[in-house]
């Protein structure tokens, strides 16, 4: 598979070095100019390129960037095309987004209204990226952590969770992209070491507006 990478920080660098490894081409890019993601392409073994270069080479997308960065995502990366919505809304750092801030939306659905016509599929964002390349698992393995999927498209769904298993991590289908605020930032199920039986556990007892302690995420695990 080849896999366009929209935003070259560490989600994207740990999903491309986990990728590599499983025979998937990867080209990653940035808001700046292929020629400052060099070091970047050499220590992965990966290609680089412009956002609309990416989005362009990609069979899917991920998009791993700040909110404030929605704006300016190229045409490239709309109709058609398999997005993988890996960003998470950080107030500190994106300022407030008052639909988000009423719950009207989830960032997956704010996405979507960005990149009309794309097949959006919230994964990767429910993990600690320097927890990708050490938790990932082969299938079967024991104590294989699972990780939710959300999307409207049945198939675009579908593709992403076989990835998903393909990359070290036993796939959970968590609904639509209307229910994907269950595993954003700050819910139950966000960035926590978890089983399947965890993962829906935490889903299920997501309440919507209300955050778990700031950080928590940093030192819980709840792995059989």
């Amino acid at each position: 598979m080849r896999i366009g990478m929209i935003g070259a920080g560490f989600v994207s660098q740990n999903v491309a070095k986990l990728a590599i490894a499983r025979g998937h081409e990867v080209m990653v890019s940035n808001s700046r100019s292929p020629r400052t993601l060099f070091s970047v392409g050499q220590a992965l073994g990966c290609r680089t390129g412009t956002a609309a270069e990416a989005a362009a080479f990609g069979d899917v997308v991920l998009v791993a960037v700040p909110l404030t960065a929605f704006d300016a995502l190229p045409a490239e990366a709309r109709a058609g095309r398999i997005v993988i919505d890996a960003c998470n809304y950080c107030p500190q750092r994106d300022g407030q987004v008052a639909e988000l801030d009423r719950h009207e939306e989830t960032t997956s659905e704010r996405l979507a209204r960005h990149l009309p016509g794309a097949r959006i599929v919230k994964a990767f964002n429910a993990i600690r990226s320097i927890e990708l390349v050490p938790d990932a698992k082969a299938k079967g393995e024991p104590g294989r952590r699972a990780l939710p999927v959300a999307g409207d498209d049945p198939d675009a769904k579908r593709l992403v969770m076989d990835l998903t298993d393909d990359l070290g991590f036993d796939p959970h289908d968590a609904g639509s992209l209307a229910e994907s605020w269950r595993f954003e930032r700050a819910m139950p199920a966000y960035c926590v070491p978890l089983d399947q039986d965890g993962l829906v556990e935490a889903l299920s007892v997501a309440e919507r507006g209300v955050e778990v302690p700031d950080g928590s995420w940093r030192r819980s695990a709840r792995m059989a």
